[in-house]
């Protein structure tokens, strides 16, 4: 049974050393974090090289309008995967069967009117962002090409979620592989082969996003052929259905609500001309290869402290409380460091252009040395979802991007100081990182800390 198969692969991490079960925990997250990297790299790296400076900041611009568009009925993938779980821990096979269906049903109902708003006003959303005038005959065309792909987008995450429910983690890891793979294939051939540019960019993302869907398909199949996985929708359950968006609905409006931040806070980037915001492109590249313990420790710490809970290990919920965040602050600081001494021979892989360069250097040299504190604020943050506190949290997200980044990037070009705008993301750092290491004054840590002391 699905159930039985997902038990034998969890890890148990309310005994043993706290470190020992993190980083077990942690290496085939970060893994997966890597492919990811990839795959959102490769584009860049290859424009980078193969195009110049205005279609490197097409990519760069492009994706978020599509990103807005998507986080909403994303969020809905994590409700399917909450409900998966929970019908495999019931050992519910007809629950299954129906959730397979909503979700395919869901899947086609909002990818296909998302395909085309996105192909109608994918264009007025680039405008109403100020992406720069040399780069939109790039973006343009790279918008929609890729919106094209949006079924095949949203049924890979959909289908994803299930697999996590299942508890089938590393056949995600296995599908976004073969997805990476075939977009660095593509990409290489359409662009540095048949010189197609930015559409042998866009094209490759497209296909590669369609065939990891079709993929998850036959794997859950062949998974649990008695499932009975449908590829086009076939009836739904109304009950299920509204369960699953009740569930997901509210994550994806705080991302839709993050994601609607970060666009404007692109749009005071875009203001500044294309070499900027292709510089801060590449050094974001780079940046992310110090920051991958950052997601993997996050992953592990809502999980860990999610356990502990629920087993009633106070004692070790709270030194994990610390323990985790304080590796996660000291693992990121030392690759930021490594990063940052050789961030030209690396900036230099994605671009030959100087003034790009000078852009993504200055960057990586105001960014990255202070990125520990959004490890040490973000691992917090996740601790906290873990014990169900999410409230306190969310705010205080959305108010270092939209109190903090926003404001600073925005006063910063006000005052002609525009090619500096990044200074907005250390600052935002440390505020972050202050207000959750507040939380260990609430009134919820004061309790976890009380059933700690009192813990035979």
């Amino acid at each position: 049974m699905i159930q039985n198969k997902a038990s034998a692969r969890q890890t148990d991490m309310t005994h043993g050393s706290i470190l020992g079960c993190t980083l077990r925990f942690a290496l085939p997250i970060c893994a997966g974090s890597i492919l990811q990297q990839m795959y959102s790299t490769v584009d860049t790296l290859v424009i980078g090289n193969y195009c110049d400076s205005s279609a490197l900041a097409a990519v760069s611009t492009s994706s978020q309008p599509l990103e807005i568009l998507l986080c909403v009925f994303l969020g809905i993938g994590s409700g399917i995967s909450i409900l998966v779980s929970q019908a495999c821990g019931a050992s519910d096979q007809a629950a299954l069967k129906k959730l397979l269906k909503a979700s395919v049903f869901f899947l086609y109902a909002a990818a296909i009117p998302l395909t085309a708003l996105g192909l109608v006003l994918g264009p007025s959303l680039l405008k109403l962002m100020q992406v720069p005038s040399d780069a939109m005959p790039y973006a343009v065309p790279y918008l929609r090409i890729v919106t094209i792909g949006i079924l095949g987008n949203m049924g890979y995450n959909f289908n994803a979620g299930i697999l996590r429910g299942f508890g089938s983690s590393g056949s995600s890891l296995v599908l976004l592989l073969v997805s990476c793979v075939v977009n660095i294939v593509l990409d290489l051939l359409f662009v540095a082969g048949f010189g197609m540019g930015v559409y042998g960019a866009a094209w490759a993302t497209m296909i590669a996003q369609t065939l990891s869907w079709l993929c998850s398909i036959w794997y859950i199949r062949r998974y649990d052929p008695e499932l009975e996985f449908p590829l086009l929708p076939c009836g739904f359950d109304g009950k299920t259905l509204r369960k699953m968006i009740k569930i997901g609905l509210p994550l994806g409006m705080n991302t839709a609500l993050y994601s609607t931040g970060h666009v404007i806070l692109q749009v005071l980037f875009n203001l500044q001309g294309s070499t900027f915001v292709a510089g801060c492109s590449v050094a974001g590249k780079v940046a992310s290869i110090a920051n991958l313990t950052i997601t993997a420790l996050s992953s592990t710490m809502t999980v860990f402290s999610g356990q502990n809970l629920g087993a009633g290990n106070y004692r070790r919920l709270c030194r994990g409380a610390w323990l985790i965040p304080l590796c996660a602050g000291a693992a990121t600081l030392v690759a930021g460091i490594f990063v940052t001494m050789f961030c030209q021979p690396l900036l230099a892989l994605f671009t030959r252009d100087t003034a790009v360069l000078a852009y993504a250097i200055r960057y990586i040299h105001i960014v990255l040395p202070f990125t520990w504190m959004y490890a040490v604020m973000n691992v917090i943050m996740c601790f906290a979802n873990g014990i169900g506190e999410i409230r306190y949290p969310t705010i205080v997200n959305l108010f270092i991007l939209w109190g903090v980044r926003i404001p600073v990037a925005y006063l910063l070009s006000q005052f002609g100081y525009g090619g500096y705008a990044m200074a907005s993301v250390p600052l935002s750092f440390l505020s972050g990182m202050i207000l959750m290491l507040f939380y260990f004054r609430t009134k919820r840590w004061a309790e976890l800390r009380a059933r700690a002391k009192n813990e035979p």
